[in-house]
């Protein structure tokens, strides 16, 4: 079953959008996906701006329950960002430091091994980001990867956005594919979709200037999947961004997919905004964020996973996510710097019990998964033990 979706997907679908009662203005829509013909851009621009969000929501919920039933997907991992340290200074990003900031930090390798040994009994994932250091090149990173495959060879890697790609290779005079080449025989098993920001240079020069092009991450991620690493896809929204754009962002993100078919997972989040970064952003309500899930599922039906990132959007709009579209809420992620720095407040210390109660609460099936969506279990909350009362002493 690939990706854990039912290879007749497209079929129940069409049943059910068959029987679907909705407003005339989404007939269009509704006959291309019961069709399986891709939505165009002027059907995004409806979807983005129509009021009716209950019926786009319902209906992001048919093409999800069509692909995955009830099911809910998480896994069992942990962040550790590498550095602070960054050579840039994106202005939406509240992570980032200067080498001489106090708070400036960066793991050397046994430092990074300790901290990811306290976690390494019970996660099957660690995920890793962080800034562009000046001096770690590929031999940095290879050494790195071997360390954590020799000492915990059943921990996936999920790590390296695009542009800490592009900045490895142009501090190892390597090409792009030798350097992820050398990082894939070193045990990086998949990259994370960061970074993409909207695929779109005019809004790009605002908010990431000096960051890789919207071709240039789109071209690191058609190399990986050459070398068949799986990576996700992201979307920053609610900066400057027009809906245009957005729907630009994501037609290209589905263009790539229909080249390659590499994309495991697409992450919409919301920019987190406060008076020093980037004031002109533009602030994503509850309701928006809903939106830019159903549309993302709608639009995007050759990415199988569309995820409600809970680091980023917190627990109560990732359960209701999961009734617009999304499929997946992430992980247990023990610790995670970027998005709380930026003024998430979303919990830390969720174990798989808690991640399963936000799924129960949607409605859907908890199910546990590996990072490449190739290994599934379903996730059944251990009972408590049931107390047993003393007997009283008799007062004779």
């Amino acid at each position: 079953m690939a990706a854990g979706e039912n290879q007749s997907w497209q079929e129940l679908l069409s049943q059910s959008l068959q029987s679907l009662d909705c407003p005339s203005e989404f007939s269009s829509i509704v006959s291309k996906l019961a069709s399986g013909e891709p939505l165009s851009r002027e059907d995004g621009h409806f979807l983005f701006t129509t009021r009716d969000l209950d019926t786009l929501g319902n209906i992001a919920n048919l093409v999800k329950q069509s692909r995955f039933a009830d099911s809910a997907f998480f896994n069992v991992n942990v962040h550790i960002n590498q550095t602070n340290i960054c050579t840039l200074a994106c202005k939406f990003c509240a992570f980032r430091r200067g080498r001489r900031a106090p708070d400036a930090y960066q793991l050397d390798i046994d430092e990074y091994i300790e901290d990811l040994r306290k976690y390494s009994s019970h996660v099957d994932e660690v995920h890793s980001v962080g800034g562009l250091h000046p001096e770690w090149d590929v031999d940095h990173y290879s050494s790195l990867f071997s360390r954590v495959k020799n000492e915990f060879p059943e921990i996936h890697i999920k790590a390296l956005t695009a542009v800490e790609i592009k900045h490895i290779a142009n501090l190892s005079n390597l090409s792009i594919r030798e350097t992820l080449s050398t990082l894939k025989n070193s045990g990086l098993g998949s990259l994370p979709g960061g970074g993409a920001e909207i695929l779109d240079d005019d809004v790009r020069a605002i908010i990431c200037r000096g960051k890789e092009s919207s071709a240039e991450y789109l071209d690191i991620h058609r190399t990986a999947h050459q070398l068949d690493i799986p990576t996700n896809c992201t979307m920053l929204f609610g900066t400057i961004e027009s809906i245009d754009q957005r729907i630009t962002h994501l037609l290209k993100l589905r263009d790539l997919q229909s080249e390659t078919n590499g994309f495991q997972c697409f992450v919409p989040y919301p920019f987190l905004p406060d008076d020093s970064r980037l004031p002109e952003a533009q602030l994503a309500t509850g309701s928006e964020i809903l939106r830019v899930i159903a549309v993302s599922r709608l639009m995007l039906n050759n990415i199988p996973h569309i995820k409600a990132y809970r680091m980023n959007i917190g627990d109560e709009i990732a359960e209701l996510a999961l009734q617009f579209g999304a499929d997946d809420i992430d992980g247990t992620v023990q610790k995670e710097s970027i998005m709380h720095l930026a003024g998430s407040n979303a919990p830390l210390d969720h174990d798989k019990n808690e991640l399963a109660k936000i799924v129960l609460n949607s409605g859907s099936s908890p199910v546990q998964r590996n990072t490449t969506y190739t290994s599934f279990e379903k996730y059944i909350i251990p009972k408590a033990p049931e107390r047993r009362n003393l007997p009283m002493a008799s007062g004779d």
